[in-house]
């Protein structure tokens, strides 16, 4: 495998919305720069960066998947990023490791929700942006259609490079604005025709590239005034979008069919001519510089359970070679490779050495994880992690063999390795395992990995809500515990008051006077009550706001004890809470929903349907308004899907626990019903 440096690499990550030809650009690109003898199809599921076997079954991006293509002495590393919400973590981890964003757009379905969330998460990451509108050769597809909509939705910005002439509906050239030349295509072959004289329109587009670069050059600038561009010379216009793409005030326009291999040769140039290098922009605090000592970000990991983990490093600054001594920011530990490898999707390539700027993959880092910083033991710090969406669809998975219930945890936890927007959770009360995700396709893709990897058949099943159990009103009760067993019997007795209070833990109090019960019985009351509140008596579930004040009672001088108090007390707290209203609480969640503007009213409707308030709202910026709310945990097990559908992928929301609150009454019976059966306790 060659090494290249700095300057002759750019690291590009293709994102966009689903379905929007990344990975068939991709294959493309390989195949027209010679990486490839062979152009796969998503449709045969041949293709270099889906080869997940559940990426070929369901014919789309699951993960994040690196290929690179060589073109002109430049080696471009392409990231294929999935595009489908659900695995929306890959795109934040592929625009982590990029210089340059490249956004597909179908040219039949246009400006679609994938494609804003792209861009925004591209520039709040500081990255340059291209777009890319493919599939020209697609039945009711229209270029200039999608163009006014990039416009219309991304400002002055957006800026035409290449454009196709399609007088008559059918693509006849592409005509390269930079140059002024159009051309035809066999076989991803180009052939140089006449640009159509009478095509007013591209006219119109080459003096809005030209007035684009003038913006990156006072000098340019005046002669644009002077005569429109016309005199720029196509050094200068070359220049002129690539410092203007690196500056964030130029977003390209490419056209171009993958499938027919149209355009690709142009989309190609584009990206080494127009695109940033990695030396010319920095990681946060970090030059990219092969003089430095090494730094490097892992920012995606694969676990496999026969090749063992394979991390995806770009490489910040310094040389990366087996010979480095390297420290993970994190641990502290020293971290040694296996190999080092150049990836075209599962084809591996070994590599001796990488420079700064290049993203390589490395086997047998056993300890790093996504988002740690490798560095050179002499000079050790670490980059910022990358933020990833959380987890909002929840579902608690079981065995499907019990024998394989103690290989879950561990397999869960492998999965999480690679997969940053997945949570993992064994509730120790409800004694179930609850995997989160981003929603339900998630969800199902996880329990897929489990078994194809892992060996681990699992069910899924509604998390079981915790709810908690509290009393209403003050009485006064007694226990008497009473054995008699031919030698010493049992006796405890007991009058004791409960009430409510505020807090959550269990307040005990005593005023016995005259010695009725002995000082030293009252710890054993005190344990008899903790040990009965992990189960109440509506439905087994453990009580809270509970005061507890022993105020009389009675012993036995030899046939007295600690387990004897402990048991009148339990009898006691039976009788008590049954007596004292008890009730249900359920858990109530803080909500925060990021919508657009225009469903603040559908997020208001759907809080108040599910017995929910909201508590207020905050224009967050772009046309999207923060909602703060409250809602019960019972209501929110399927508003990650409703959320998405309302607001057309663009909505999103994140919750924690906020308090517990007294359950409807109307809700009770259907909650004791289907409350788990506790073990009571023996007595």
């Amino acid at each position: 495998m060659k090494t290249y440096k700095c300057k002759n690499i750019r690291n590009i990550v293709l994102a966009g919305h689903g379905a929007s030809g990344k990975t068939s650009l991709a294959e493309a690109m390989m195949f027209v720069s010679g990486g490839i003898d062979r152009q796969g199809k998503i449709a045969d599921g041949n293709t270099v960066c889906d080869y997940d076997p559940d990426e070929i079954k369901r014919k789309v991006s699951l993960n994040t998947s690196i290929a690179y293509a060589e073109w002109k002495d430049v080696k471009i590393n392409i990231v294929d990023t999935p595009g489908q919400f659900d695995f929306i973590g890959g795109m934040y981890e592929g625009i982590r490791a990029a210089e340059t964003v490249a956004i597909t757009l179908s040219a039949k379905d246009g400006v679609q929700v994938g494609t804003i969330k792209a861009y925004r998460e591209a520039k709040k990451q500081g990255k340059a942006t291209m777009f890319v509108v493919t599939k020209l050769d697609e039945e009711n597809s229209s270029f200039y259609r999608v163009l006014e909509e990039l416009k219309e939705k991304f400002g002055p910005s957006v800026c035409p490079i290449v454009v196709p002439f399609d007088k008559f509906g059918k693509v006849e050239s592409y005509i390269n604005l930079l140059e002024m030349k159009a051309y035809t295509y066999e076989k991803g072959k180009a052939t140089e025709v006449e640009v159509p004289a009478s095509e007013n329109r591209i006219k119109g587009l080459r003096a809005a590239m030209a007035e684009a670069i003038a913006e990156t050059d006072e000098e340019l600038m005046m002669r644009f005034f002077e005569n429109e561009g016309e005199d720029f010379t196509e050094a200068e216009i070359i220049k002129g979008l690539h410092d203007g793409v690196d500056q964030g005030i130029i977003t390209p326009v490419i056209c171009c069919s993958a499938e027919k291999l149209e355009g690709i040769d142009k989309l190609l140039d584009t990206m080494i001519y127009m695109c940033p290098s990695p030396d010319e922009r920095k990681d946060e605090i970090v030059d990219y510089n092969e003089e430095m000592p090494l730094a490097a970000f892992v920012f995606k990991t694969l676990a496999d359970p026969f090749v063992g983990k394979l991390s995806f490093v770009k490489i910040v600054a310094g040389v990366l070679t087996a010979k480095v001594d390297m420290v993970d920011a994190r641990t502290g530990e020293n971290e040694k490779f296996g190999k080092m490898l150049a990836l075209k999707g599962k084809k591996q390539e070994e590599m001796i050495e990488a420079y700064a700027g290049d993203i390589v993959a490395l086997t047998k880092l056993d300890d790093a994880n996504t988002g740690d910083t490798l560095c050179d033991s002499s000079n050790v710090f670490s980059l910022a992690p990358i933020e990833f969406p959380v987890p909002c669809y929840f579902k608690a998975v079981s065995a499907k063999d019990k024998n394989d219930e103690g290989k879950i945890s561990a397999a869960i936890r492998r999965l999480l390795e690679e997969d940053h927007t997945l949570s993992y959770e064994h509730n120790h009360e409800t004694h179930q395992r609850i995997l989160g995700g981003l929603g339900e396709q998630h969800i199902d893709a996880a329990v897929a990995k489990l078994k194809n990897k892992f060996g681990v058949d699992v069910m899924l099943s509604d998390p079981t809500i915790a709810y908690r159990e509290a009393i209403r009103k003050k009485v006064s009760v007694e226990g008497k515990h009473k054995k008699q067993s031919g030698g010493h019997g049992q006796y405890g007795h007991v009058k004791m008051e409960f009430e409510p209070h505020d807090g959550e833990e269990l307040i005990f109090e005593e005023r016995v006077f005259g010695g009725s019960v002995p000082k030293n019985f009252f710890p054993a009351v005190e344990k008899g009550l903790q040990e009965s509140i992990v189960h109440g008596v509506l439905a087994g579930y453990p009580v809270v706001r509970l005061k507890a004040t022993l105020f009389d009672g009675s012993y036995h001088p030899v046939d007295s004890s600690e387990q004897a108090f402990k048991m009148a007390a339990h009898l006691a707290y039976k009788a008590g809470l049954a007596q004292a209203s008890p009730c249900l609480l359920e858990p109530i969640e803080l909500m925060k929903f990021t919508v657009p503007d225009d469903n603040t009213g559908d997020i208001m409707g759907i809080v108040n349907k599910r017995r929910g308030a909201v508590l207020g709202m905050n224009p967050v910026g772009d046309g999207l308004t923060e909602v703060d709310a409250e809602l019960p945990m019972a209501e929110t097990g399927d508003l990650a899907m409703v959320i998405r559908q309302m607001t057309k992928g663009m909505g999103w929301f994140t919750m924690e626990f906020a308090r517990y609150e007294q359950l409807p009454s109307n809700l009770e019976a259907d909650v004791i019903a289907n409350a788990p059966k506790y073990s009571e306790i023996e007595g």
